[in-house]
């Protein structure tokens, strides 16, 4: 995931689009692959473009998890045409780099891992337990990627084939549920964006498929190990799905982002990149009956799979006791409190998405309980859906919040089942319902001014179970009541189906340095940091004045999870903005 801001936008929309209709044309290809066509005048001369394949963390299983993302960084990584200077030599120098690797990977499964089990080394992954066969053969695996790179390899040469021609934000993320392409290009460049993406679907070499490894290791440490509760975060997963796949991380385990070979790659690719498993959206100012038979021309080409995507069949076991994590971390005394619920588009995932609006805001029940009222809580905060939002085969209503001065985690979960237990007993009242009925429908319809957006949700919500959402939910949320939520807070509210985790602060740890970070989830926070890294890098207080243009433009219809991030990012932005003025930096 290569644009902060971008990648931001796309993984937190978990609500429907507005109450207006969205026309969309919607064709299949002879090879399967599918089409969402969605021409619009509102940006002239702007296409927002993508494609996505229906796959994601769940449909892996132990020992290639992580592998889904993975492939994500493969997709950019070039074709026989893109990102070389010799493909013949190209060829030869991937041959070699996998023969040098089998090797490398017998040894350590055969060999280390026998010293592991033995109790001769502790980790058989480790380097420095190498044997002298294995720093040889690591050695020369090494010096053939440092030759390729120097010899045949043009880095980012994909990339810059679009920005040179007009393109601008591409880039690509990967869920539990999908994993999805995008980009923006001028409309006079659609036949560009057909080409250049149905040759990396038919043509994709998956070069540094080795050293990519180093790339994905370094993400999961900045995302997940050297945050405060990142490790914690997966163990809670774990820990909450008992039988779900959803139980890994998206980035996968550690062994397994070593382990899996160029065969079983390429086998997971065969089955889940053909095109009767993909699907092209394209938001714009186009005309269809210019644009269709650019698509079939290049998108027609792909074969489709031999084999058939296999379905997910193992569902989440009912959860029959409550379930507890406590752990110490350098961060801010916090709690989280999950339940299990249903998967996206059940008819109850309405009353639950109400529910959870009726709870957040600063008008919302929590704010009032804990921030305004018992002062216990410095941000409070329910989701409804599922991790990051809606899942497709299973679901989740969270509670997150941190403490504020000597308060307790403890305190602050048990006000949360008081807020809930006032709903199951009392309901919510009629003005109140509607009020949060008119906040959702004015967010949900700002979703729709952005051709980026657009793309994004229909191309989620297609992946999860049908674009035909886009229309269909707002009507279905407009539609609950109060008696609706009443029910399903007494539903799936039993402790039995809870989980929690107790964060308390490490004895020595220091307070959080940066007073903005407060209040934002772990993922959150390292979106910030990311961000504030690429503003350092910025040398043009003009460039950044465009920038932070763009940045309020999509603050303003940034979906609740992820508008705190986005409105962090924006004062950071234009800090360095005043710091480049001050020292005259405005070229």
């Amino acid at each position: 995931m290569r644009n902060i801001l971008a990648v931001t936008a796309a993984v937190g929309l978990s609500l429907a689009a507005s109450g207006q209709q969205v026309k969309v044309e919607s064709f299949t290809l002879d090879n399967g692959m599918e089409f969402l066509l969605v021409p619009r005048k509102d940006q002239p001369n702007n296409i927002a473009a993508g494609w996505l394949a229906r796959v994601g963390s769940v449909n892996e299983r132990p020992g290639i998890t992580g592998i889904s993302h993975f492939f994500e960084h493969m997709m950019f990584k070039g074709t026989q045409t893109i990102g070389t200077k010799d493909a013949e030599k190209d060829r030869e120098f991937n041959a070699k780099q996998k023969e040098v690797r089998d090797r490398l990977m017998a040894l350590t499964l055969n060999t280390q891992y026998k010293r592991w089990k033995a109790g001769e080394i502790d980790d058989p992954w480790d380097q420095k337990n190498d044997t002298p066969d294995m720093a040889k053969l690591r050695s020369e695996l090494k010096e053939l990627m440092d030759r390729q790179l120097k010899e045949t390899t043009v880095k980012d040469e994909f990339d810059r084939v679009y920005t040179n021609l007009g393109g601008s934000g591409m880039n690509a993320f990967t869920s539990y549920d999908l994993t999805f392409f995008f980009i923006n290009v001028p409309s006079n460049k659609f036949e560009l964006w057909a080409w250049m993406e149905s040759d990396r679907l038919k043509d994709s070499v998956f070069r540094e498929f080795y050293s990519e490894r180093d790339v994905v290791h370094e993400e999961r440490r900045l995302r997940t190990e050297s945050t405060p509760t990142g490790r914690f975060q997966e163990q809670f997963d774990a820990m909450f799905w008992m039988s779900s796949p959803y139980s890994w991380p998206v980035i996968g385990w550690t062994t397994d982002l070593n382990s899996y070979t160029k065969e079983q790659a390429m086998e997971y690719f065969n089955t889940y990149y053909r095109p009767n498993n993909l699907v092209g959206i394209v938001v714009g100012d186009f005309e269809v009956a210019e644009v269709k038979p650019v698509i079939q021309q290049y998108f027609g080409r792909l074969e489709r799979g031999k084999v058939e995507p296999p379905p997910v069949v193992t569902l989440e076991a009912k959860s029959l006791a409550e379930q507890r994590m406590y752990a110490e971390c350098d961060c801010q005394p916090q709690v989280e409190v999950r339940y299990h619920t249903v998967p996206f588009n059940h008819r109850d995932s309405f009353a639950l998405d109400m529910l959870s609006q009726i709870m957040n805001g600063r008008t919302g029940r929590l704010y009032k309980a804990m921030i305004e009222g018992k002062k216990i809580a410095s941000t409070a905060s329910t989701g409804a859906g599922g991790l990051g939002g809606p899942n497709k085969y299973a679901g989740t209503f969270s509670f997150e919040a941190e403490t504020k001065g000597e308060a307790t985690p403890q305190q602050v979960e048990e006000t949360f089942y008081e807020v809930l237990g006032d709903i199951q007993k009392n309901g919510v009242g009629a003005q109140e319902l509607q009020k949060v009925k008119n906040r959702v429908a004015a967010d949900s319809f700002r979703r729709l001014s952005s051709n980026f957006f657009l793309l994004v949700q229909l191309g989620y919500f297609e992946a999860l179970g049908g674009w035909e959402y886009i229309n269909e939910a707002p009507g279905r949320l407009q539609a609950v009541t109060a008696e609706d939520i009443k029910r399903v807070a007494n539903t799936y509210f039993d402790k039995t189906n809870r989980s929690v985790a107790i964060f308390t602060r490490k004895a020595g740890a220091p307070a959080a340095e940066d007073p903005d970070l407060a209040g934002l989830d772990d993922q959150a926070k390292g979106m910030v940091k990311q961000a504030v890294a690429q503003l350092g890098q910025m040398k043009s207080a003009a460039d950044l004045q465009q920038g932070i243009a763009r940045l309020e433009a999509a603050s303003a219809n940034a979906p609740p999870q992820i508008a705190p991030a986005m409105k962090v990012i924006l004062k950071k932005a234009k800090e360095r903005l005043e710091e480049l003025n001050k020292a005259g930096g405005g070229t």
